[in-house]
């Protein structure tokens, strides 16, 4: 039976942690180039890009590189010379957004189309498919249901993410930051105008909610969605963050690995996209890393508590209440006792939600049993919750406990005469042999010789962990333990030779003379003319112009950074304001509400309308 492979996807902000999330188990990595990711703040060289691949080869484990921003004309030749790098360094594909790079010079090299592409459709994704796209980056906000109508209906790979941030509103359809700043979030500089206070008012000016983060979302976690998403069509679980720090992917990507390794084991018809198991190290605590709250959001076809509540950071794990506190006010500390669900030690970073719904953080300087003491003067009530969102003995066990990534290596020794000859079978499928000639010592206590043999053989080698699947010939000899040792370092050198596992540089490749765009097939040639799928947007550049009219596109507007409308329509989400408050008709809401409601922001009015057909929020500015 066919094995389907399953890929753990994790984000590199740089060249460090893209080695870390490797060494922590993930299959493979998404990282920027020097320009166009949709990161802007998150760029690599490309010699660093390089290394990663190299270094991702002794796993199996791969590398892609996005340029998902959209593109403008004058930018379409760097962005073939980035895609011509990536492929020469060793990178295993592209994710894009912009469409236009389908008729662009490219090499020959896989590309995924990215989640800004808004994939939510089966026509949506039946055409990029068609258009020919390996992978499709499904859009966040999908369920279960939903995700297996797309998979009946292609045979591309399909990503999902599992992890992270969460847009509030439909990827690659937002353009606020824009609106506002002047920031596009399609060009790489999102403003997080989602993550703002924000009043909320009726048609009459009415003041509904004041100064909350009413459009900031939750965090995703899908942990306990692996076997469903698998079994749903899933073969790639993205983790979200090329932003985050080092101790962020470690932890995530870690508890990720054991999730679905667990599932793997469980089930005989999965198997993981690289190589290499993870031994010791620390264990992983999602809820002490990076977090606004986790939600699954709509992966089971309903509804929940999305928004963030009283603030858009990252407030920790709940670690207790407060029971009383007193500041010094000679000493400039403040004293509190609380009632703990988690004990808070020296150097860890607390926080507490003030009345106004801002963050108060210190660091703790004094700790005992229900005691904490900090060099800052709070004020704090009788209740007020306290939260860890720095925990300081665990980010010292994490760069201090890493896991050991090894690769599982079969050896068999047979002994004929005076010559001793292993035979090694790695995972990945490449093999060694080494010979040693005699003469040997003839070993008094064969059982002896033997334990010693195995206990030997059977240890790790640089990134190889060895077992022994036979021992044959004659009566073995005795071979004292620093010449067992040095047979199983010989063994280790020849599979790494074997490898061709260079300790920098990536892999020869050339891009032909001949790359060029990519034929529209004929099937496709009238999709938008027929009405047979909804428009995507975003077309900045000659290129995509040029495909959409392929397509069958009548006219073409113009991307919203190019010509912006007076009133656009700025954000189209699944989340809803209404629904979130309680107000929401299809749930029994029945008092009347003098619509259209506004988000108000200092000077700045947006206008909201509700797509209750299509279970929808919309906000016009």
């Amino acid at each position: 039976m066919q094995l389907s492979k399953l890929e753990l996807l994790a984000p590199a902000r740089n060249k460090e942690i893209g080695i870390a999330a490797i060494d922590c188990g993930a299959d493979s990595l998404y990282i920027a180039g020097p320009s166009f990711g949709a990161r802007e703040a998150a760029g690599n060289p490309m010699h660093d890009i390089e290394k990663l691949t190299s270094y991702g080869r002794k796993y199996g484990a791969k590398v892609f590189m996005v340029i998902n921003t959209i593109l403008y004309d004058k930018e379409i030749k760097e962005a073939e010379r980035l895609a011509r790098q990536a492929y020469e360094a060793g990178c295993s594909a592209l994710i894009i957004q912009d469409l236009g790079l389908l008729k662009a010079s490219m090499p020959p090299i896989p590309l995924f189309a990215s989640t800004q592409t808004n994939i939510r459709t089966v026509e949506q994704a039946k055409m990029l498919e068609e258009l020919g796209f390996s992978r499709l980056i499904l859009a966040r906000e999908l369920s279960l249901a939903q995700i297996k109508e797309i998979r009946a209906n292609t045979s591309v790979e399909l990503e999902s993410f599992i992890h992270g941030a969460l847009c509030v509103s439909y990827s690659g359809q937002c353009y606020m930051s824009e609106r506002l700043t002047g920031r596009s979030a399609n060009r790489g500089a999102c403003a997080q105008a989602c993550r703002s206070k924000y009043d909320l008012t009726d048609s009459k000016g009415k003041l509904l909610v004041r100064d909350k983060t009413l459009l900031s979302l939750k965090d995703l976690n899908l942990g306990d969605y692996i076997p469903q998403l698998a079994e749903a069509g899933i073969s790639s679980f993205k983790v979200e963050g090329r932003l985050k720090n080092i101790s962020y992917i470690k932890n995530v990507i870690r508890y990720y690995r054991s999730l679905i390794d667990t599932f793997i084991e469980s089930d005989g018809r999965y198997t993981p996209a690289s190589y290499g198991k993870l031994y010791g190290g620390f264990t992983p605590r999602p809820e002490s890393t990076f977090n606004r709250g986790y939600t699954n959001l709509f992966i089971n076809g309903r509804r929940g508590d999305w928004n963030s509540g009283d603030a858009a950071k990252s407030i920790g794990e709940f670690v207790g209440t407060v029971k009383s506190s007193t500041i010094d006010k000679r000493g400039g500390k403040t004293n509190i006792r609380y009632h703990a669900a988690l004990r808070i030690e020296n150097g860890d970073g607390i926080c507490f939600i003030g009345k106004g719904g801002e963050v108060l953080g210190s660091r703790a300087n004094v700790t005992e049993p229900g005691l904490v003491i900090i060099n800052d003067k709070i004020e704090l009530e009788q209740g007020v919750k306290i939260y860890r969102n720095f925990n300081h003995n665990f980010e010292r066990e994490m760069e201090k406990n890493m896991p050991k990534r090894l690769l599982s290596v079969t050896l068999d020794l047979t002994y004929s005469g005076d010559e001793i000859v292993i035979e090694a079978l790695c995972e990945d499928g490449t093999a060694a042999k080494v010979i040693e000639a005699g003469p040997f010592e003839e070993a008094k206590n064969p059982e002896a010789a033997e334990r010693s043999l195995r206990t030997q053989l059977e240890k790790s080698t640089d990134i190889y962990v060895f077992r022994v699947n036979s021992l044959g010939g004659g009566e073995l000899p005795f071979l004292p333990i620093s010449a067992i040792n040095d047979l199983r370092r010989r063994v280790a050198a020849d599979l790494a030779s074997a490898a061709e596992l260079p300790e920098t540089g990536g892999v020869s490749r050339v891009v032909p003379e001949s790359a060029s765009g990519r034929e529209i097939p004929e099937n496709i040639s009238g999709i938008f003319s027929s009405k047979k799928i909804s428009y995507l947007g975003n077309v900045s550049n000659r290129l995509s112009e040029q495909l959409y009219r392929e397509l069958g596109a009548e006219s073409v507007d113009k991307a919203f950074e190019i010509d912006p409308p007076a009133e656009a329509e700025l954000m189209r989400c699944k989340y809803c304001i209404k629904f979130e408050l309680g107000m929401c008709p299809k749930e029994g809401y029945s008092k009347p509400v003098a619509e259209p409601l506004f988000l108000v922001n200092g000077q700045r009015k947006f206008r909201l309308a509700f797509d209750c057909k299509n279970c929808e929020m919309v906000i016009f500015g």
